[in-house]
C-alpha cells in the first residue's frame, strides 16, 4: 500500500465523488451520486472548501473537508476539519491518519491559528484517533439553531 495524499482541483472533483456518496451513506443519506459532484464542485468553484484526497497507488481510499473559518477574538483564520472518510477496504492502516496529518500541515501552511473538528462522545474509535494524532478535546460545547426544515432526502 503506497499512500499518496494531495489536494483536489474542481478538474478531478470526480475522484471523491465515490467517496464523499459513500460518506454521506455511511451517516444515513441515500446515493446521489450527482448531489454529491454538485456539493463539491459548488464547494470549490466558490474556495469555500478545501479537500485533500489520500490515493492507494493512485486510486482515491480516502478524503478529508476543511471549511475556512475566523476568530475574531484571536483575530485569526482558523479551519474547521468537517468531514473525513476512508473506504471499508483502506481502514486500519493509517489512511485516516496520515490524512489528519496532512490537513494540520495544510492549516499550518495557511498560517492558521487552529484546526478544529467536532465528533460525538461515543464515537470511540475516532476520539481515540484524534488523541493519538496530538488533537486535544475541550469542554466547550457547540450549540445549534435549525434556521430553516431540512430537505427530506437530507
Amino acid at each position: 500500500m503506497s499512500i499518496a495524499i494531495r489536494r483536489v482541483a474542481l478538474d478531478d472533483v470526480g475522484d471523491v465523488v465515490p467517496l464523499f456518496d459513500a460518506y454521506r451513506q455511511f451517516y444515513g443519506q441515500p446515493s446521489d451520486a450527482q448531489r454529491a459532484r454538485d456539493w463539491l464542485g459548488e464547494r470549490l468553484q466558490r474556495d469555500e472548501s478545501v479537500i485533500l484526497v489520500a490515493l492507494n497507488d493512485g486510486a482515491p481510499c480516502g478524503f478529508v473537508q476543511l471549511y475556512r473559518m475566523f476568530s475574531s477574538v484571536r483575530t485569526a483564520r482558523l479551519w474547521i476539519l468537517n468531514d473525513l472518510y476512508v473506504a471499508a477496504d483502506a481502514r486500519r492502516k493509517g489512511v485516516a491518519r496520515m490524512l489528519l496529518d496532512a490537513a494540520a500541515q495544510f492549516a499550518r501552511d495557511d498560517g492558521a491559528a487552529a484546526i478544529m473538528l467536532e465528533t460525538g462522545r461515543g464515537n470511540a474509535p475516532a476520539r481515540a484517533l484524534y488523541r493519538a494524532a496530538g488533537w486535544h478535546e475541550d469542554d466547550s460545547q457547540w450549540y445549534s439553531l435549525p434556521l430553516c426544515q431540512a430537505p427530506p432526502d437530507a
